[in-house]
């Protein structure tokens, strides 16, 4: 079994989802008391939420790919990065690093593509569904369409995933608003959506809506599990 690096704590909350996910699966495909290999580098999610906000990016693609670097040196074989948004500086992890990153988007649009859906709305913080960084890549050699909210509902999916879901509050009022939006990306054509903040499945899930889901999440995690258990 490989070891995973887990570059976490943006939030806890999502990673500790992480951490259920892949050893469930390991579990599942293994049973018994076998659970997986991980090596976890938990930030202060604090200080990265301040470079986010101040726009200093190199600086914050600095911060993970010291995780990154320290995970390598602790034995891990690969890394995920368990967050959607800090996908942004996925490309100077990767180049200070010598084992591979599973990106996020390509198992997302991967599945995406396999329910044959060529239209997709995307929720998630206002980084991931205003900046190209994460919607090029599911667009990688395929053509599938990303449509994402107005921008007054970017910032209340925005400030929800912050002010409410990153510190474990799930309210019944946001589940409603983001229903709302979920079904107002379906009138626009989307026969899907992404769920495109780690901690979105906290809040919305199949149960919520008849718009097919994409939990990234879950399908992040899942991979890695996956990945973990091939020779």
């Amino acid at each position: 079994m490989k070891t995973i690096g887990i570059i976490g704590g943006m939030s806890w909350e999502s990673t500790a989802t992480y951490y259920r996910i892949i050893n469930r699966v390991v579990y599942e495909r293994l049973g018994g008391l076998n659970s997986a290999r991980v090596l976890l580098y938990s930030f202060n999610f604090d200080q990265i939420s301040q470079l986010q906000k101040a726009g200093k990016w190199e600086e914050a693609g600095e911060e993970l790919a010291y995780a990154g670097r320290s995970l390598e040196e602790a034995g891990a074989d690969f890394l995920v990065i368990a967050t959607n948004t800090m996908h942004k500086v996925a490309e100077t992890v990767e180049n200070k690093v010598k084992i591979p990153l599973l990106h996020i988007a390509d198992p997302t649009a991967e599945a995406v593509r396999t329910k044959g859906i060529v239209k997709v709305g995307l929720i998630g913080t206002a980084f991931t569904m205003e900046d190209d960084f994460y919607k090029k890549r599911l667009c990688q050699n395929c053509e599938l369409e990303v449509v994402i909210p107005e921008e007054k509902e970017r910032q209340l999916v925005h400030n929800v995933i912050f002010d409410q879901l990153c510190q474990g509050l799930v309210l019944e009022q946001s589940r409603r608003q983001y229903q709302k939006i979920i079904e107002d990306l379906a009138g626009q054509g989307a026969t899907g959506v992404i769920l495109g903040c780690t901690e979105i499945s906290m809040l919305i899930g199949p149960d919520h809506t008849g718009v097919p889901l994409f939990d990234t999440t879950e399908i992040h995690a899942r991979r890695a599990a996956e990945l973990a258990l091939q020779d």
